[in-house]
């Protein structure tokens, strides 16, 4: 740059010009560059000292803030801490105070749980002390209380035949009576789910507060000994309507009581069959029930059973519904009825029915093969139900009356509504298998429960203390049936049949009244089983309705069953009915037979041509009693024209015989009868003139055949109480020789017998002279009669002809063994044999069996096949009673082994027990040796007095009276305590008798 240069070109110049310009202005333009990128730095300075400023202002905000946050939130968080402890403090207070009160509340609870357990347990100890309290007072009683009264009972019964088990259920409409926790009803043997136990109340009004409310019983007790089921609820019950609920099971046992097994054959096969028994108080063995008389209510029954069987109950079926083998069947409800009359029959059989002229359907079950024996049943039935129906005023009151033959049954029969029971022999019958007497026995079997269809079932006892009403009644009026459809028969005299049982039974000590006074239902069987209830019974009301006359009798006693049908009476009911139609005073006439024991004897002497009559009570022991009568005095002299009646209601009474005219020089026209046709319910004794007289006139024939009949048994009778001698009644039977009247000459049968057993206890020397004595006395009735049937001849010739038989055959009549050994092997050839007609069949095997022995056991081996091979239960039961007639013991004891054997059906065991005389001590031994299986097999029902009357009754000595006391010391049962005692008299009576003949 020191040099000097030439000047450039122009163009370089203006290069240079504007290289400098450029220069220049990109120095201006750096410089302006510099200045802004200076200006932006300073503004970028002053931004970001801005910027840091206020960064700064907002840290120091921020920090500030932070500051005033952190002193807030420091303040917040004292103001939480402070206000959680202020708030932990409230709630540990709150807390405390809730803890407090919960404290408080647990302890009020505590003490009031503490309170309310302590009076639940007040309470409890009181319910169960008062249950405890009424179990004790119910315990023991005669009766149910009446807490509550039955209206319906819906019974549903399962029975197995093959387990012999059965389950149910019933549900039973009750109006609760009284306040009371309670419901006390009878059950016995059956086994309750207490679970099941419910009542459930049913208010008059829907939307009652306790509508429909289920109660469960707090407490449940079986009363075993007193049969009751206790139901014991927590509170008293609504009084109102309400429905009990309970499902059971029980067994169908062998005892024919209660739900029972029956045994049968069919095609070779043993079966079962299932069947009711219910009085008098075994309906509570079948379903929980108010199991008393006045109890009446309607039942509607339901059985499961096997479908190819006949199920049978009181009323007809209305719904069978059959599901495979199992068929459901539905009854109509039956009317009101006491439960003693449900029944119940499940089996195979075949019928016969008839209809009534009202349409009433009749059918006769039978067993299959035998429905042809019910047709008499059958008919016997239809003109009895029209009969009744005329009598009584009043029309049968079901829809169906039912009668089936039972197999294995306790009783002749039962009266059960619509569904009579029988066992075979008292309801089948054919002209050829059967003999006379099992055709009467059908139709007496079959009036007397068609009789208790009004009397019992519709008009039913208020309680078993009027039970021989019951009874007494059945049985008086199936022989007015009896007589009303076969009056050739006789029946009324036969009637004095039952009426000397009375008379015997009655003249013990050991008797009792017919009506007695039951304090416990386990006396009833005492009483039900005794034939006083029945044989007295009828007799006093035979007495009364002669007294009163029939058409008047028949008058008020439609009025009365009018009455009380569908309810219950007492006997009083029935005398104030009488009373009222006669005017004549029955209550108080009737009350001396009815309420006290005995009946008397009527002493008629001659004094200055006055009868004086005397009267005293009769014992058979001889001893004196102090009762006393109304009695209806008849008498009649030297004919049945001349009579007088009056009433004996003082000790002693007499009578002028100018009020009884006759010619009395002649001896034909001047004895003197009473108690004319023997209407009366007492014994006669006539001072020796009289007494001559009237065998006089039995010996000619001038007294009718009732008359001759009570003369002969009050002459026996007289004999046995030693009133008169042995020798006096022998001479009274000597004026019966050649006597053709059945219920005549059967009596006297029966009286040579017992004559005869004390004979030879008294003398045995002379027993073959009394034996000689009595096939003389029979012989010509034999003769007259002959062994076959002859054409036209009676019915009561064909029933005595057997019973003459036997008579001869017992005494030992040689030519009666011999035609009848002969006349029995006829038969063991040929079973259709006319030599051997039913009704000589019974002649022929006790003849049979006085001929075996030890060393010749042909008849008695021959009647075991004859046993063996028959189908027809009477044919059994005639071997049966046969069987124990040998006078060899070993043979009667054979005998008595065999009547327990599996081959006898239990309720035929008794017809073997009556042994021959010889064969006594035997029997005695006998039964000592089997006591516990008899007592075990036959102790729960009537059949075990039996075995003590039959084998106990015919001992003649004091000392076998006390053996016989000494044994049944610890073993008298309640069933058998009255029969003991009254056998035990009867053993003490004969020897008395034994020593009074050895002393003539």
């Amino acid at each position: 740059m020191g040099q000097t240069q030439s000047s450039p070109p122009p163009d370089r110049e203006r290069e240079q010009e504007n290289a400098r310009r450029r220069r220049e202005e990109e120095e201006e333009n750096a410089r302006r560059r510099r200045e802004e990128e200076e200006e932006n730095a300073r503004r970028r300075r002053e931004e970001e000292e801005e910027e840091a400023r206020r960064k700064r202002e907002e840290e120091e905000d921020a920090r500030r803030k932070r500051e005033e946050e952190d002193a807030r939130r420091k303040r917040d968080e004292e103001d939480a801490k402070r206000k959680k402890k202020e708030e932990e403090a409230k709630r540990q207070k709150e807390e405390d105070a809730k803890k407090k009160k919960a404290e408080e509340d647990a302890k009020r609870k505590k003490e009031e749980e503490d309170a309310k357990r302590k009076k639940e347990e007040e309470d409890a100890k009181a319910k169960f002390e008062s249950h405890k309290k009424m179990m004790e007072q119910l315990k023991g009683q005669p009766q149910l209380p009446k807490f509550a009264v039955p209206k319906r009972y819906d019974i549903w019964l399962k029975p197995n035949l093959s387990t012999c088990k059965f389950v149910g259920s019933v549900a039973i409409e009750l109006n609760i009576m009284v306040d009371t926790s309670f419901i006390v009803l009878n059950v016995a043997e059956l086994s309750i789910d207490t679970a099941s136990l419910s009542f459930t109340h049913h208010p008059a009004t829907a939307n009652s507060s306790n509508s429909n409310q289920v109660l469960k019983p707090l407490y449940v007790d079986v009363v075993e000994e007193d049969e009751i089921l206790v139901l014991d609820f927590a509170d008293a019950l609504p009084i109102g309507i309400g429905l009990l609920t309970i499902t059971f099971k029980g067994t169908l046992n062998d005892k024919m009581k209660g739900f029972y097994r029956s045994t049968y054959e069919h095609n070779g096969e043993k079966k079962n069959m299932a069947v009711t028994q219910f009085e008098p108080t075994d309906a509570r063995r079948c379903f929980p029930c108010w199991d008393e008389p006045a109890c009446k209510a309607m039942f509607k029954i339901t059985l499961d059973v096997p479908s190819q069987l006949v199920a049978l109950s009181n009323m007809p079926i209305i719904e069978e519904k059959v599901d495979g083998d199992l068929k459901t069947v539905s009854y109509q409800e039956s009317p009101i009825m006491s439960t003693y009359l449900v029944a119940i029959v499940v089996g195979l059989f075949d019928y016969v029915e008839h209809l009534t002229s009202d349409g009433i359907k009749v059918r006769v079950y039978c067993q299959v093969g035998k429905v042809n024996q019910g047709n008499f049943a059958l008919d016997v039935a239809i003109r009895t139900l029209e009969l009744y129906k005329e009598y009584f005023a009043v029309p049968y009151f079901l829809p169906k009356l039912d009668m089936v033959a039972i197999p294995d049954f306790a009783f002749g029969a039962m009266e059960n509504y619509g569904l009579v029971t029988f066992c075979e022999t008292n309801l089948i019958y054919d002209n050829q298998h059967f003999a006379a007497a099992n055709k009467q026995r059908v139709v007496i079997a079959v009036a007397h429960e068609l009789a208790h269809q009004w009397f019992g079932n519709l008009v039913t006892m208020d309680w078993w203390t009027h039970l021989w009403l019951n009874e007494g009644f059945a049985t008086w009026v199936s022989y007015l049936a009896a007589n009303h459809l076969f009056p050739e028969w006789e029946v009324w005299t036969q009637f004095l049949n039952d009426c000397t049982e009375g008379l015997r039974l009655d003249g013990l000590t050991e008797s009792h009244p017919i009506e007695v006074e039951i304090n416990h239902a386990r006396e009833i069987d005492e009483i039900f089983f005794d034939t006083m209830s029945d044989k007295k019974g009828a007799s006093v009301i035979q007495m009364l309705q002669s007294y009163l006359g029939a058409e008047c009798f028949q008058r008020s006693l439609a009025s009365y069953i009018k009455k009380f049908a569908c309810s219950n009476a007492k006997t009083e009911d029935l005398w104030a009915a009488l009373e009222e139609g006669s005017g004549e005073p029955v209550n108080q006439l009737m009350n001396s037979w009815t309420k006290q024991k005995g009946y008397p004897v009527v002493s008629v002497k001659v004094k200055d041509r006055k009868l004086v009559f005397e009267q005293s009570q009769f014992l058979a022991s001889g001893s004196l009693g102090d009762g006393q009568w109304i009695v209806p005095i008849t008498l009649c002299r030297g004919s049945y024209d001349v009579h007088k009646n009056f009433l004996l209601q003082t000790k002693s009474e007499t009578l002028d015989m100018k009020e009884l005219p006759s010619d009395g020089s002649k001896l034909a026209s001047s004895w003197v009868k009473l108690n004319v046709n023997q209407t009366g319910f007492y014994r006669v004794k006539y001072d020796e003139d009289l007494a001559a007289k009237l065998r006089y006139a039995i010996e000619n024939k001038y007294l009718s055949a009732t008359d001759r009949f009570g003369i002969l048994d009050d002459s026996f009778a007289l004999c046995m109480a030693r009133q008169q001698p042995l020798n006096s009644l022998l001479t009274l039977m000597g004026a019966y020789s050649g006597e053709l009247e059945y219920t005549v000459l059967s009596n006297l049968i029966n009286i040579s017998y017992k004559v005869e057993r004390i004979a030879a206890d008294a003398n045995p020397e002379l027993l073959e002279c009394i034996k000689q004595f009595f096939i003389t006395l029979f012989l010509r009735s034999a003769m007259k009669l002959g062994w076959e049937p002859k054409k036209g001849e009676s019915h009561l010739d064909a029933m005595l002809r057997g019973e003459v038989w036997t008579a001869l055959a017992v005494f030992g009549y040689d030519p009666t063994l011999k035609e009848a050994s002969r006349r029995f092997h006829a038969f063991l050839d040929d079973r259709n044999t006319p030599l051997l007609h039913p009704d000589i069949r019974k002649a022929a095997y006790v003849a049979v069996m006085r001929r075996v022995s030890s060393s010749n056991r042909f008849g008695f081996e021959s009647l075991l096949r004859v046993y063996r091979e028959t189908d027809l239960n009477q044919e059994k039961t005639c071997v049966l009673s046969s069987l124990t007639s040998s006078p060899d013991p070993s043979i009667i004891l054979e005998a008595l082994n065999f009547l327990l054997s599996s081959e006898v059906r239990t309720q035929d065991v008794v017809l073997g027990l009556a042994v021959s005389r010889e064969g006594r001590e035997t029997a005695w031994a006998w039964l000592k040796d089997n006591w516990e299986h008899i007592s075990k097999t036959w102790g729960s029902g009537y059949l075990i007095t039996h075995f003590v009357n039959s084998i106990v009754s015919p001992f003649a000595s004091f000392e076998k009276a006390n053996e016989i006391e000494e044994f049944f010391a610890n073993r008298a049962e309640p069933k058998i305590s009255r029969t003991l005692k009254q056998s035990i008299e009867q053993v003490h009576i004969n020897a008395n008798w034994v020593q009074s003949v050895k002393n003539e």
